[in-house]
């Protein structure tokens, strides 16, 4: 059992969590400074950040300011640069009714730490500045530079990206989040598949009848349920050919194929109106994909299988269909023979006693965001958690027992990342 010194920062970053994400900043930079850090505050507006293949629609891009942490411990000179980063908002605090115990106390039971927030991503904020504690208590001077940096991440706000796009560079990142998975520090995520949103809007046909109930007609008509099935279909007949084809070793070992096209909503009528024919029908749909395939690639592939099932239906030609794309993130990947990986491999197995594995399955994980824009080799790695808010659960948890793996293993990283002695310059 860790004792309570040893996750005062985390405690004290859940309970920031009460007043908001400005609250959760200001403990982290007062824990960075307490460590001799130098500390940096960047503005930024999510909707400024010209960031590299990935986008969302204008409506959903947040507008508001918002303001990263940066914590600059420069090293003496000869060694590699890390950036560690992660992220201090959490989901709105809601139906904390539900929780049996205090959401923002965090609470200990049974070996584990409980919080609003702390598995998404209060911990992984904290993991950053316990591992520096680590190597300050050990007494090891650092040859590179290491950026601790605390980045608003949930609902589009870009955080790391702006510091990216603002100059921050580094040799590698690492990415402090608890596990979703279940596996906990014993999976480092080094592959994250790209993802794609997007909405089909069709159009239908009402019969030719001023009568109430049009059941009696529905053959006059131009149901838009039904061209949405050929629409489907089209796409389903697409997915199934990519997958013949599309091959990534890793993905395809953890599930059995690489990409996926899943059709997540369908939209039509009237519950209470059943003899009255809708008029339009809107899908809404998703595809992920492995490294090596671009955003603007897919797209176009999507558009030639919708443009092939349009032009063979008379009406939808007449009528074709609004395609609406909402998001898109790129894949990204870090080699497991990479010199990064290799050390960030031994040292987990230094700090869990077990073999790490490789999660390709996290899609759209942060990770992406040093790779895509800056080139950066950046890993992700964290304690096991469960019930997180963001999943509509209650009693948001993180294994304490892990998060000390995970704080032993980041500082084990960062030492022989960035110190020439340990044989890795």
């Amino acid at each position: 059992m860790m004792d309570d010194s040893s996750i005062a920062v985390l405690r004290s970053l859940i309970a920031a969590g009460e007043s908001g994400e400005t609250a959760v900043q200001n403990c982290f930079a007062d824990a960075v400074g307490a460590l001799g850090g130098l500390v940096e505050h960047h503005a930024y507006r999510p909707c400024d950040i010209p960031v590299i293949d990935e986008f969302t629609s204008g409506l959903l891009l947040p507008t508001e300011e918002r303001v990263s942490v940066l914590g600059r411990f420069p090293g003496t000179g000869g060694g590699r640069s890390l950036i560690l980063f992660a992220h201090p908002d959490s989901e709105p605090a809601t139906d904390t009714d539900r929780w049996s115990k205090a959401p923002f106390a965090g609470l200990i039971s049974e070996g584990r730490i409980y919080g609003w927030g702390v598995a998404d991503d209060r911990a992984g904020v904290a993991i950053m500045v316990d591992a520096m504690a680590t190597l300050h208590r050990r007494g090891i001077m650092l040859a590179g530079d290491v950026i601790l940096a605390s980045t608003p991440s949930k609902r589009q706000a870009r955080g790391v990206s702006a510091l990216l796009h603002s100059g921050l560079t580094a040799d590698a990142a690492l990415y402090l989040h608890p596990a979703e998975s279940g596996a906990g520090t014993g999976e480092i995520k080094a592959v994250t598949c790209g993802q794609l949103t997007f909405r089909l809007r069709i159009e239908g046909k009402a019969p030719p009848t001023t009568e109430p109930l049009q059941t009696g007609f529905a053959h006059l008509a131009i149901n838009p349920i039904t061209k949405a099935q050929s629409l489907m279909s089209a796409l389903a007949a697409f997915d199934e050919e990519r997958s013949s084809r599309v091959f990534h070793p890793l993905i395809h070992q953890a599930v059995g194929r690489s990409t996926n096209l899943m059709i997540s909503s369908i939209s039509s009528g009237d519950t209470d109106l059943s003899a009255r024919m809708s008029l339009t029908c809107e899908i809404g749909a998703a595809i992920s994909f492995p490294p090596g395939e671009g955003l603007n690639d897919i797209k176009t592939a999507v558009e030639a299988a919708l443009a092939k099932a349009v032009a063979d239906d008379p009406w939808l030609t007449l009528h074709p269909p609004l395609l609406a794309w909402d998001t898109g993130t790129a894949a990204a990947e870090v080699r497991l023979d990479h010199p990064f990986f290799v050390t960030a491999k031994e040292a987990v197995r230094a700090a869990t006693g077990t073999e790490p594995v490789c999660n390709p399955m996290h899609t759209g994980s942060d990770i992406r965001n040093p790779i895509v824009q800056k080139g950066i080799p950046t890993l992700g790695l964290g304690p096991l958690c469960g019930n997180l808010s963001q999943n509509g659960q209650h009693d948001e948890w993180v294994d304490l027992a892990d998060y000390r793996n995970a704080v032993l293993a980041t500082a084990d990283i960062i030492q022989k990342w960035c110190t020439p002695s340990h044989g890795r310059q």
